[in-house]
C-alpha cells in the first residue's frame, strides 16, 4: 500500500540556481525510480535558518510531496546522507488530516497563481 509523505530538504547556500534545481531533480528521480508518485514540488528559495548549520545561516529549501512504499524512504534518506549539498532533511508520513490540509494548501496556491 502506498503511503503519502512529504520531504523537506535544505541545500547549501553556495549553489547556483541551476545546481539547486539539478539536485532537486536528482531526488525526484530517486523517488520515481523507486516507483513513487510525485504529487507536488515546491522550491521555497533561499531562507534564513533558525540556527547555524555547519557555519551556514541560510539555505535553499525544497519540498516534495509524494506517494510511495515505506521502504522508499530508506533509499531517499540514504541519498540525502551521501550528497554533500544537503545540510538537513526531514521526511514525514502524512495522516489523513495532513493529506487534506496539503491538498487544500495546493489548491489555494494554484488559485493565487492563476489570479497573478
Amino acid at each position: 500500500m502506498l503511503n503519502q509523505y512529504e520531504t523537506v530538504f535544505i541545500l547549501t547556500p553556495v549553489l547556483s540556481d541551476n545546481q539547486m534545481k539539478e539536485t532537486a531533480e536528482k531526488f525526484k528521480g530517486v523517488l520515481t525510480d523507486a516507483g513513487a508518485e510525485i504529487i507536488s514540488e515546491e522550491q521555497w528559495g533561499l531562507r534564513h535558518l533558525a540556527y547555524p548549520i555547519e557555519g551556514k545561516t541560510t539555505g535553499f529549501y525544497c519540498l516534495i510531496e509524494f506517494k510511495a512504499e515505506p521502504n522508499t524512504i530508506d533509499l531517499l534518506e540514504t541519498q540525502y546522507r551521501r550528497d554533500e549539498k544537503v545540510i538537513r532533511f526531514l521526511t514525514t508520513k502524512l495522516d489523513k488530516y495532513a493529506v487534506e490540509y496539503a491538498a487544500k494548501r495546493r489548491s489555494l496556491k494554484s488559485n493565487k497563481e492563476k489570479e497573478a
